[in-house]
């Protein structure tokens, strides 16, 4: 039998990363976000709503991400989230931010 992976806890700030590289795929709405996250991430990283929406709000605030009310294919209506240019270009920061800062961890936890 084949141990279940240890849920991951996000750093502080990398949600907010997470929902907007989940978004430059395609307008989703909560629940498409949440299940975007866990399943790339091998069922380790699973975002609660309790944490999720006031992420999508504080993204909103900051001009980041747009919403707006639509129906799902099952044709029940839900907020989906858009990511607009200047969440795009967060996006890019953060990302070279991330990669700068894993490369250096990389580095000082290897081989010496």
């Amino acid at each position: 039998m084949t141990p279940t992976p240890a849920r991951g806890e996000l750093p502080p700030g990398s949600l907010e990363m997470l929902i907007l590289q989940t978004l430059t795929l395609d307008s989703l709405h909560g629940y498409a976000i949440a299940q975007h996250i866990l399943r790339r991430s091998d069922d380790v990283l699973r975002v609660e709503q309790g944490s999720l929406y006031p992420a999508l709000d504080r993204l909103q605030r900051k001009g980041w991400v747009v919403s707006d009310w639509r129906l799902t294919p099952t044709k029940r209506r839900a907020r989906y989230y858009t990511i607009t240019d200047s969440g795009r270009e967060q996006l890019r920061e953060e990302l070279e931010r991330y990669e700068r800062i894993a490369r250096a961890m990389s580095r000082v936890l290897g081989p010496a």
